[in-house]
């Protein structure tokens, strides 16, 4: 449950989100506030179909309000059908290494938190717009956080709904791509906001487009991915665990972990690897028990880091150096996080 809303400080800003007894009109107009038409506004995201969506939608609520709207990714994309999403929609993002900090007035974040990322922490957020669990150090200037929503695309539609803004084709198809990848096609949580902000959008959905999206997602280094993953894999129980040697990509362990949800034995998804020093674990969960995102709190939270999610699906990112200084004798990373996984059964 969120906290209520406290009074603003007296820098103006926001300590926790909006309580729910704030209408979406409310928070719209409040919105607009934050912006004004001198202002170059800076949305940064960590590009996936949801936070491009989100992005869009929030860049289409200050059009004519600010001088100028700049996206902003702070991670490769590599995907292809996220490569597919951007070209067939004409996504124009740059990579943060672009920005010139000094031209920027406003900063907004979508579908993420500051503490989620350390590229995300070098920069003080006007915005912050998301749908995961609240962080007790998020704070700003306007602070819209709605963990039990499946999609933050979900909340970008009941935003342009507010404000009486009909979606584009393009921003429409974009935000529809955004809910039906986040919820996994309902299969996970997900509120009947969800479900509406979805029907509302169909009307003015391109479905080519989707469908086009949606049968790019493979290429000759997936397979290769696959191969190697499926090289590795080690069946517990109704977990399937890997961990994936070499450099990695996170979305390539994402899209590793939710393939190996399709295995009828499997009920748990575990796929790690390490990228850029630091060890990332993906967790899928597609039981009638347990939550993925406590889990992933109470197993790797003590490592620094990031720890958390939803209930099916979380997430735990932590320094390698932290779990090193937990290791007995020469007992490998991987063998370490099979232990730990192995005591959930």
């Amino acid at each position: 449950m969120q906290k209520a809303q406290k009074s603003p400080n007296r820098n103006g800003i926001m300590e926790h989100p909006f309580p729910k007894s704030i209408s979406a009109v409310e928070k719209c107009k409040r919105l607009w506030e934050v912006v004004g038409g001198d202002d170059v506004l800076a949305i940064v995201i960590n590009a996936d179909p949801d936070a491009m969506a989100s992005a869009l939608a929030l860049k289409r609520l200050f059009w004519r309000k600010a001088k100028k709207i700049l996206i902003y990714h702070i991670n490769p994309i590599e995907r292809a059908d996220n490569l597919a999403f951007i070209k067939l929609l004409k996504i124009k993002q740059e990579n943060i290494r672009n920005v010139k900090r000094s031209l920027i007035t406003k900063w907004a974040v979508v579908d993420s938190q500051p503490d989620h990322n350390d590229i995300l922490k070098r920069f003080q957020f006007d915005i912050i717009i998301d749908h995961h669990p609240v962080l007790e150090s998020t704070k700003a200037q306007f602070l819209d956080i709605r963990p039990e929503y499946g999609a933050n695309s979900t909340i970008m539609t009941e935003y342009l709904r507010a404000a009486r803004i009909k979606p584009s084709t393009t921003l429409a198809t974009a935000l529809f791509y955004g809910i039906k990848t986040d919820t996994d096609n309902f299969v996970r949580e997900s509120l009947p906001n969800d479900v509406n902000a979805f029907r509302y959008l169909y009307k003015f959905v391109n479905m080519n487009v989707i469908k086009k999206i949606e049968s790019s997602e493979m290429t000759v280094k997936t397979l290769e991915t696959y191969r190697q993953a499926m090289d590795r894999l080690i069946i517990h129980k109704d977990i399937a665990f890997v961990f994936m040697e070499g450099e990695q990509r996170p979305d390539w362990l994402v899209m590793v972990a939710d393939f190996f949800m399709r295995l009828a034995e499997v009920t748990w998804s575990f796929v790690s690897g390490l990228h850029k020093g630091k060890v990332v674990v993906i967790i899928r969960n597609a039981g009638l028990r347990g939550n993925a995102g406590k889990l992933a709190e109470r197993l790797f939270g003590r490592f620094g880091g990031s720890a958390g999610g939803h209930a099916s699906a979380a997430r735990a990112e932590f320094p390698l150096e932290n779990l090193e200084a937990h290791l007995d004798g020469n007992i490998s990373v991987e063998k370490f996080l099979l232990s730990q996984i192995k005591s959930i059964r």
